[in-house]
């Protein structure tokens, strides 16, 4: 369990261990999982991770590669099954889902595509829906299939990871309690991330990190849009025990737009940073200096890529795949709060949040239509608190609803006690 001070977050937990309860179990019993890109990283990850929380789901692995998606079917064993699937094709895509009750699409990079097949194949099918979308173009396709979802009666969250995703939901619980409070409105949200090395994630979250580069940043300073150079505004930050202090850079992603549309906040921006530092060298140099046009051609970075996976592997195996959130929340009262969490490994905390996603859809929590994970409790996730108690199994840290000085490993002190 997450070593955690929760502050006036109450959690009820599922079961002793943060999983699914017996009698929630039983009813999932019988239910079946597609996972797309489940013998990828984060699709195994998610895989893996569904098994364990609810080991009566049947989880059908979807991949392009038979090898592959064989080893992770041995490896989850009992109630699993390989499915081969053309991620772009419809008619293919339509023959995976049937007889399926959720597909979890993991199979990125999610930039610079234009088109959702497998949301339009998910609504053909009236087959519930999440994806783990880091791209806020995607993300808003995939809003705009809204209307047919709520016809087909079927739920969808899209961006239901880790970060988008669990990020979302930690402000959407700071600002819940911060508003609840009287004369508390809030005025800025910060997004910080940090993961060692590529995260242990592989291939997919370099491509990533490479088409953001390409992307102007999208911020929102006292409610007006603004566009600023990918990489650039480097801050330093503390993410608390386990972490500490890093260097952090703007980059566009989709929990910017939805904060500031959905939670209104007038202020709102997101920075990502890693390690070792020249990672983040490397990254900024990237930016500066190679056209927009080159790091928006998907064909273009897959081949660097697979020219930079042998030294990014070789220097995770150093780096390790630690990985940190931290929301700050300001309110116009000049009252910060802090959400953290922080663990050891990026591939394996991934697979626990999206399965945390995948579960709240099948249980009932989310409402037919298209969601991004902060909207009203009720309509995209229910239970909050159980799906952050699930995410949150084996973090380093996991905090709500706490000043920076007391999550922060150097707080500053005015003096006689008074930390800021």
């Amino acid at each position: 369990m997450a070593g955690a001070l929760y502050g006036s977050f109450a959690i009820t937990a599922c079961a002793k261990d943060g999983g699914s309860s017996s009698k929630e179990d039983d009813k999932l019993k019988g239910s079946k999982v597609l996972v797309l890109g489940g013998a990828g990283r984060v699709g195994g990850s998610t895989a893996v991770a569904l098994s364990k929380l609810s080991p009566n789901l049947s989880i059908a692995v979807g991949d392009r590669n038979r090898e592959k998606g064989a080893a992770m079917v041995a490896t989850l064993g009992r109630n699993s099954s390989l499915v081969e699937v053309d991620f772009e094709n419809v008619e293919s895509l339509e023959a995976a889902l049937d007889g399926v009750d959720l597909v979890v699409h993991t199979a990125g990079p999610f930039q610079q595509t234009d088109k959702c097949a497998v949301l339009e194949a998910a609504i053909e099918t009236k087959t519930a829906y999440v994806d783990v979308c880091d791209d806020t173009n995607f993300a808003l396709r995939a809003k705009s299939f809204k209307d047919k979802a709520v016809a087909a009666g079927i739920p969808a969250i899209t961006a239901g990871g880790i970060y988008p995703g669990v990020s979302n939901l930690m402000a959407a619980e700071l600002v819940r309690v911060a508003t609840s409070e009287s004369e508390r409105e809030p005025k800025s949200l910060r997004f910080y991330y940090y993961t060692a090395g590529s995260g242990g994630a592989g291939p997919t979250v370099l491509a990533t990190s490479f088409l953001l580069l390409g992307e102007d940043v999208v911020a929102y300073n006292k409610g007006e849009k603004v566009k600023l150079k990918p990489f650039s505004g480097m801050v330093n930050v503390d993410f608390g025990k386990g972490i500490g202090s890093r260097d952090v850079y703007l980059l566009n992603l989709p929990e910017v737009h939805s904060a500031h549309e959905i939670l209104r906040i007038p202020t709102v921006s997101a920075r990502f940073g890693t390690a070792p530092f020249f990672w983040n060298w490397g990254m900024e140099v990237m930016a500066n200096l190679l056209p927009q046009e080159f790091l928006k051609d998907r064909s273009k970075v897959g081949a660097m890529v697979q020219l930079f996976d042998p030294l990014v592997r070789a220097v995770d195996g150093f780096a390790g795949e630690r990985v940190a959130m931290r929301i700050d929340l300001k309110c116009t009262d000049g009252r910060d709060t802090v959400g953290l969490f922080s663990h050891k490994s990026l591939s394996q905390c991934v697979g626990t949040a999206t399965a945390a996603f995948a579960l709240a859809v099948l249980e009932g929590s989310t409402q037919p239509g298209v969601w991004f994970p902060e909207e009203p409790e009720g309509i995209a996730v229910e239970a909050r608190q159980i799906l952050l108690e699930r995410a949150s199994q084996g973090t380093i840290n996991f905090v709500m609803n706490k000043p920076p000085w007391m999550v922060e490993t150097k707080p500053k002190e005015l003096g006689l006690g008074i930390y800021v």
